[in-house]
């Protein structure tokens, strides 16, 4: 007789994501994972071949949550923004994660159409990819910074966000 299902991919997701945010990418091992949902690690190779299959499986629930912000945010390229900071400070290292070769393209075009959807409408269809690469360049650049610790200047950092987010609005919109 087979055994029992004890848990599912998606439970097994969730708390990989969990242990990922709390622990950083060292932190995500098969054995924590297994004993975050109760079962032992063997089963989850039943599941997910090793760490990197459950790694890209994180990946690609991390680029569909924030896809799913993104969507509630369009098509105000402004929101869009801030909805991509607000992902990154809630799920730091889901972000990071975004940006390595585990981020399926697929998975990843899908979540840049609001933002060139948004793009297209100020600069229009001929350079709304453009558009929508400057922004994200300078949000990811921007956020990176913030999440490293590296605005030590003084200042509102909140503030610097807003005026070059406004900036770059209006330039595009130009």
């Amino acid at each position: 007789m087979p055994t029992p299902i004890r848990t599912t991919n998606e439970e097994i997701i969730t708390a990989a994501q969990d242990i990922l945010e709390s622990g950083g990418p060292a932190g995500l091992t098969m054995q924590a994972v297994a004993a975050r949902v109760g079962v032992r690690a063997p089963s989850l190779y039943k599941r997910f071949q090793d760490r990197e299959a459950l790694l890209a499986a994180v990946t690609v629930a991390s680029i569909e949550a924030l896809t799913e912000r993104l969507d509630a945010a369009a098509p105000d390229l402004a929101r869009l923004a801030e909805a991509y900071r607000g992902f990154a400070h809630s799920r730091p290292q889901a972000f990071r994660l975004i940006f390595t070769t585990s981020a399926p393209e697929e998975v990843l075009q899908r979540s840049a159409e609001p933002v060139i959807r948004a793009a297209a409408a100020l600069v229009g269809d001929a350079h709304a990819l453009d558009a929508a690469r400057l922004l994200t360049a300078w949000a990811t650049g921007f956020v990176q910074m913030e999440l490293a610790g590296a605005f030590r200047l003084g200042g509102d950092v909140e503030h610097a966000f807003d005026y070059g987010l406004q900036r770059l609005v209006v330039a595009l919109g130009a």
